[in-house]
């Protein structure tokens, strides 16, 4: 069995069933594309909060415009560096409502041309909201691939996009990203890894765990 195989099937055995149950699928897209911005640069738990404040008071681009920057501030500062959110949650819900009529691009190069929308903010939105085919790299997406070796430890996250995208079934990338980031939080995290403890079942063909060189 390929490794590629092998980690797809222990990810998808795992965690597969939590896929579906994700607070990121099936969400209003304009929400879902908020809740991302507010969740870069923070603990899942803080943006989810700053996102359900937020919303409760304001959950379309007309209502966000309305909303004093002050108080805009005040919904999200537990998400972080919230001046900075604020000032982008204002630009995106302005650009949305005049330039796309308060409907969010479904087109990745419109998505990136907005201010503060990235590589991995777009392949969310395209992945969980018009349920493209994209493979979402987040911190754990980039730093695992790398430790299993499937990818150059210098690989930049679009690099390391293509190559999980040419290795796994494109009917099955949607589960890349959420069962990596399970993954990591559960086993392969950024600081002392569970390779022995749980153990790994991939510790048998790690690159990081053969050469004890977990600083990715």
């Amino acid at each position: 069995m390929k490794k590629a195989e092998k980690i797809l099937n222990f990810l998808e055995k795992r965690y597969g069933k939590d896929v579906e149950r994700s607070h990121l699928r099936n969400r209003d897209i304009f929400k879902l594309l908020i809740e991302t911005v507010l969740s870069q640069r923070t603990r899942g738990e803080n943006s989810w909060k700053a996102a359900e404040q937020l919303f409760a008071v304001a959950d379309t681009p007309e209502k966000i415009l309305k909303l004093p920057m002050k108080k805009l501030q005040k919904l999200i500062r537990v998400s972080g560096p919230y001046r900075q959110k604020a000032k982008r949650i204002k630009e995106t819900s302005k650009i949305i409502l005049e330039k796309y009529n308060g409907k969010v691009p479904s087109n990745r190069e419109e998505l990136m041309a907005i201010p503060g929308i990235g590589y991995k903010t777009s392949a969310i939105v395209l992945m969980y909201g018009f349920n493209k085919p994209i493979i979402a790299i987040d911190t754990h997406c980039n730093r695992i691939p790398k430790r299993l070796g499937l990818v150059d430890k210098k690989a930049n996250v679009e690099e390391v996009r293509e190559k999980l995208e040419s290795i796994f079934p494109k009917n099955k990338w949607y589960l890349i990203n959420y069962t990596l980031i399970s993954f990591g939080r559960e086993i392969c995290k950024p600081i002392n890894p569970q390779c022995d403890s749980y153990p790994c079942t991939f510790r048998y063909f790690c690159r990081a765990y053969k050469t004890k060189d977990f600083k990715i």
